[in-house]
């Protein structure tokens, strides 16, 4: 029998799809089920991104510049100086979705055996791309009670060795909904400097913020410039997950440089995506109106009803479209598996996201989940119900307290 590489056998499933199987099962017998483990927006994309693509009198689909078109990099670049980041197209590289993004700078930064470190809970994924390229992620763990805020400096210090090449966060974060403050931001980019490393930060949910809070962007900070990397996506903005475009932005040239030499082995980016990514930019600007404020309204609308569970907490996010949650019940996995085998209401059931998969350090997070509000208030209110009663049946056959 032929042996498959110890890279593929390690590479760790995703928690976000882990139950896919159970969903898929639950739907055979006709059980609709309502998908919070995903973030997948069910709102509509800019018409101006579909209508790009519908009208399009190409003839063929040619290759593009490996860094993506240099049109799009110019409206890139205008867009984000709306936000107070001053880049320009040069400092711009197009990738197939954040996921490529990060995957090219991690193998650009990392040699195999090299190490970065992340403030967990952190999005899956990262734990993939990491081990895709062979480095070790080196957890530091933020705290449910203080909302998952950025790990005491000391912490994050005392993880960096010689075989520490970058630390990386999301900001907003997924999956926590925290919001990175400007010090917070600054303290980083100049710990980063001081050890002469990057700071990678995913800011694919900047616009999505609640209450109050600023985003403040890591190109924003002026110190760190030759040390700072953004990462960025069209798919959550404009709800084009399927376009698969993203985009890393850094003014590190060499850098720059040097993952152009991974993005030729890769061609180009998808010519049809690119359209709608580019047209996108086009909307008008009460297209996001709008759609922050329906997250908005839905993360109230989850927290609330959440809240009214026995025995749940809920952490209150400040942007993106996650929360983690405190379940009553002693493996949350387990519990999520119950709610898609052996549980509905009305033919319906909710499909979570365990929140393990989201740590690094074995045993954290075991009773809690992830839950992504990319539903309406309505289908909110249901799973929240779902979810109740879900609890009640789990705890009559587990005799799992609900205190």
């Amino acid at each position: 029998m032929p042996q498959l590489s110890k890279k593929g056998i390690e590479l760790p499933t995703s928690p976000i799809r882990k139950l896919v199987v159970f969903s898929d099962k639950a739907k055979e017998k006709g059980i609709e089920v309502l998908h919070l483990n995903i973030g997948q927006p069910d709102i509509e994309a800019p018409k101006e991104a579909i209508d790009a693509v519908k009208n399009s009198d190409l003839k063929l689909l040619p290759y593009g510049p490996s860094q993506g078109e240099l049109s799009y990099r110019k409206k890139l670049s205008k867009y984000y100086s709306q936000h107070h980041i001053d880049v320009s197209p040069d400092d711009i590289l197009i990738t197939t979705g954040a996921s490529e993004a990060l995957t090219f700078a991690l193998n650009s930064i990392c040699d195999a055996g090299d190490e970065i470190i992340i403030p967990e809970p952190f999005y899956a994924n990262y734990n993939g791309f990491a081990s895709a390229a062979s480095v070790k992620v080196v957890p530091v763990i933020s705290e449910f009670k203080s909302r998952f805020q950025l790990p005491a400096l000391e912490n994050i210090n005392d993880k960096i060795t010689s075989r520490t090449k970058a630390i990386l966060l999301c900001n907003p974060s997924n999956p926590t909904g925290y919001v990175y403050n400007k010090t917070e931001i600054d303290t980083l980019c100049e710990l980063a400097a001081q050890h002469d490393i990057f700071l990678i930060v995913d800011e694919v949910y900047r616009e999505f913020i609640h209450g109050d809070v600023e985003h403040y962007s890591i190109l924003r900070n002026p110190m760190g410039t030759q040390h700072t990397v953004m990462i960025d996506s069209v798919s959550k903005r404009y709800s084009l997950c399927g376009a698969r475009v993203g985009s890393i932005v850094s003014k590190n040239k060499e850098l720059i440089q040097n993952i152009l030499k991974f993005a030729h082995l890769r061609l180009s980016p998808p010519t049809f995506a690119l359209m709608a990514s580019e047209a996108a930019l086009d909307a008008p600007k009460t297209y996001l109106e709008n759609v922050i404020a329906e997250y908005g309204k839905r993360r109230d609308v989850l927290i609330q009803a959440l809240e009214e569970i026995p025995g749940v907490e809920v952490s209150h996010p400040m942007g993106a479209f996650y929360c983690i949650a405190k379940l009553p019940v002693e493996n949350a996995e387990d519990f999520s598996k119950f709610l898609l085998t052996s549980f509905h209401h009305n033919e319906k059931t909710v499909m979570l996201a365990p929140a393990t998969g989201f740590y690094s350090t074995p045993g954290v997070g075991i009773n809690e989940v992830r839950i992504a509000f990319v539903l309406d208030s309505e289908k909110l209110h249901l799973a929240a119900t779902i979810l109740r009663l879900g609890l009640e049946a789990y705890k009559k056959i587990h005799a799992v307290s609900l205190v």
